[in-house]
């Protein structure tokens, strides 16, 4: 199972994270803590810089973010991207919780990751 967690509702015990945490974000979130943050820091899994800043959490622009970035990951995971096959391996190994800091719950990029590697 792949659950989507925000990182400050966990951190603040709104939410429950099961299995392996893993933050998918390429920045550190502000205001969380590193020993407040179990788990592992996949950086290189999140959109690329420019394709973040291209989208800036803009709603009409999600479905066609999520093409685009569905795109990188195929391109990272036949290039070897270390992180994503890490992530990988743990997805297969049993549950996962990506950890995002973005402040929509539904329009952001791990849900996106969620879809891909489902998929």
């Amino acid at each position: 199972m792949i659950k989507i967690v925000k990182v400050h509702d966990y951190v603040s015990g709104k939410e429950t994270a099961p299995g392996k945490k893993v933050l998918v974000d390429r920045l550190w979130p502000r205001g969380v803590k590193k020993e407040d943050l179990p788990g592992h820091w996949l950086k290189e899994v999140a959109p690329s810089p420019d394709l973040r800043k291209w989208f800036d959490h803009d709603e009409d622009k999600f479905k066609e973010f999520s093409k685009r970035y569905k795109e990188e990951l195929t391109e990272a995971d036949s290039s070897g991207n270390e992180d994503l096959a890490t992530l990988q391996e743990m997805v297969d190994d049993g549950d996962v919780s990506l950890m995002y800091a973005a402040k929509d719950h539904d329009i952001n990029h791990a849900v996106v990751l969620k879809e891909w590697l489902e998929s």
